[in-house]
């Protein structure tokens, strides 16, 4: 690996530690970890899922994901039902609850985004996202 890959590569890291680490600011006042948001975002974009289906969204194992889910239930915020198709897995659903969180949540990281983004000319962004793409695809292959 060449000087210039690996000091990318530790570039991309921090600066997706950074990003996370500053929404987690964000959101703290509505008593969420980045596990949590994370949960409730993915649940806005791809639910209901089977708890398994989204354990392997958000890269966890599923007793993390239980008592994840676990603290989401008891904030109201979202709900486990019987799978219609599966009686042994359980459905992951949001709760009508969840709705102005996930408002919030938009809210802020829309202006957390806006404000780290902005200057940046449209043309580097454009770059970045493609190459961006690209990694992410390979990554996905292997």
């Amino acid at each position: 690996m060449s000087e210039q890959e690996s000091e990318f590569a530790n570039e991309l890291a921090r600066v997706a530690r950074q990003w996370r680490t500053r929404l987690d600011a964000q959101f703290r006042h509505l008593g969420l970890t980045q596990a949590r948001w994370r949960t409730l975002i993915e649940l806005s974009v791809n639910g209901p899922v089977t708890q398994r289906d989204l354990a392997g969204y958000l890269g966890v194992e599923g007793p993390t994901l239980v008592r994840l889910l676990d603290g989401l239930e008891t904030k109201g915020l979202i709900e486990r039902r019987a799978c219609p198709n599966d009686r042994r897995a359980k459905m992951v659903h949001l709760t009508k609850a969840a709705g102005p969180v996930l408002d919030e949540i938009r809210v802020l990281a829309d202006e957390t985004r806006r404000s780290i983004l902005a200057d940046i000319p449209k043309q580097d962004l454009t770059v970045a996202r493609q190459v961006l793409a690209t990694i992410a695809e390979r990554l996905e292959k292997n």
